[in-house]
């Protein structure tokens, strides 16, 4: 659905949709053979002594890769009586093979996903191994990653996966030549976001470029507005099946809040023809006639690609602002948390499976990532990032992930299915065509 380049790392990033184009395909298109007593004696398809890792085979496979061969060699390895063969999966055909291998005998043992909504048809069908207790007892696990994202990729509580990419955290970006020109600050509340719009506008600067064409830009305005109104604990009742989560106070707050801004002309008045995916809105954003951008941490890697002399002149980044009588903690981030490995209920040698997701939390597979130009998501990482692409960059992203109390993954990722309907309804609320009264009546009837 779209991939953007960047000559951070020497790579291609994929980046919104490297973490999440699949999570929904799991779940809508079926889940042939997934029945919770399963079929086949095993997962891996091989001997006991080789387990199969599945994992998406993008240009950041080499680290995977990397840590394969090293754990291979390794005492850990050698003590579980086995090793891991890796089969990369290239990214358009991974959702369906791995669906589709699932409900086969022969199963990945451990498998690259996106957490949340991807993984529940795996979890109720029995296929998944809750990891909840094995990292609770292994300071490895437990105190490897940092807790906020751990936690992203939960389900009910439960943990069953393992960090294993970089974070990207949703930031707001600004054009520190337009601020600096009209004396502008980055705004740390809501109030001051507010005041900044009308300064822009009175400067015949739209505010905020949007995305409006491809939704999913205009969901997470309203991710961080529910977040910092009511907390992440409303979202959270919405992921777990409960539809009147919808109905929290929260949600309405949010949808009349963005609908003042989409009145106000926060985001001019051609965003909905706007995409992110054809460069756009980073263009807009680049050449000066949006101040700010409300993206995913790969915004930096989109413009390095596409406006060199810009990303690494004027580029500036912020934190979401502050909602004055919002319960939400400002520290809060949403976005796409990381990658997760999981790890099949029906493996023949957890032992082994769970000894390499150790390899995930070491110091070499941090390096890995940092070189590729990730932030990785390791209690580790802060002493390894000035080796990063952009340093100080790397360090604003990884200190306001570790500093995070709650760390919200995608709505659409989360909600798998539900993903594509309640994005008609929120390109509804944004295009002017439902109220936030329709659009919470909407969402209230999204369910499974």
């Amino acid at each position: 659905m779209g991939s953007t380049t960047s000559s951070a790392g020497g790579r291609s990033f994929s980046r919104r949709w490297i973490l999440g184009a699949g999570a929904t395909t799991l779940l809508t298109t079926g889940l042939p053979g997934l029945t919770a007593c399963g079929s086949g004696s095993g997962a891996g398809g091989g001997d006991g002594g080789t387990i199969t890792a599945f994992v998406y085979g993008d240009d950041a496979v080499k680290v995977q890769q990397a840590a394969v061969e090293r754990f291979n060699k390794s005492a850990a390895a050698k003590e579980a009586g086995g090793t891991v063969k890796l089969e990369k999966v290239p990214g358009s055909d991974y959702s369906p093979k791995l669906r589709t291998a699932m409900g086969s005998p022969s199963a990945p043992d451990v498998f690259f996903n996106w957490g949340g909504g991807s993984i529940r048809a795996y979890e109720e069908a029995g296929k998944l191994l809750d990891l909840t207790d094995t990292i609770n007892d292994d300071p490895v696990l437990k105190d490897g990653f940092l807790p906020s994202v751990l936690a992203a990729g939960d389900l009910k509580g439960r943990h069953y996966g393992i960090p294993m990419r970089g974070m990207q955290p949703v930031i707001l970006f600004y054009n520190k030549s337009v601020f600096a020109e009209h004396k502008l600050e980055p705004p740390t509340t809501w109030d001051q976001l507010l005041d900044l719009n009308a300064k822009l506008k009175k400067a015949n600067i739209t505010p905020f470029a949007l995305g409006g064409s491809d939704i999913w830009p205009e969901l997470m305005w309203l991710e961080y507005l529910v977040d910092r109104i009511g907390g992440p604990e409303v979202f959270q009742r919405i992921q777990d099946g409960d539809a009147e989560g919808w109905g929290d106070p929260a949600v309405l707050k949010a949808a009349e809040m963005v609908k003042e801004l989409v009145d106000d002309g926060a985001f001019g008045d051609k965003f909905t023809s706007v995409s992110y995916v054809n460069g756009g809105a980073p263009a807009v954003f680049a050449k000066g006639r949006a101040a700010m951008h409300l993206m995913g941490s790969w915004e930096y890697s989109t413009q390095l690609g596409k406006f060199p002399d810009f990303a690494k002149q004027h580029l500036g980044w912020a934190a979401f602002p502050e909602i004055e009588g919002g319960t939400g903690d400002v520290r809060n981030v949403v976005g796409n948390p990381t990658n997760y490995w999981s790890v099949n209920s029906r493996t023949r040698n957890k032992d082994l499976a769970i000894a390499f997701l150790k390899e995930a939390a070491s110091e070499a597979y941090a390096k890995d990532l940092i070189d590729l130009g990730d932030v990785p998501t390791t209690s580790n990482a802060a002493k390894l990032l000035d080796s990063a692409p952009n340093p100080e960059y790397a360090r604003f992203q990884y200190d306001m992930v570790q500093q995070a109390p709650a760390f919200t993954l995608s709505w659409d990722q989360a909600l798998g299915e539900l993903g594509t309907p309640m994005h008609t309804e929120i390109g509804k609320l944004f295009a002017g065509k439902s109220s936030p009264t329709e659009f919470v009546a909407a969402c209230k009837e999204l369910k499974k």
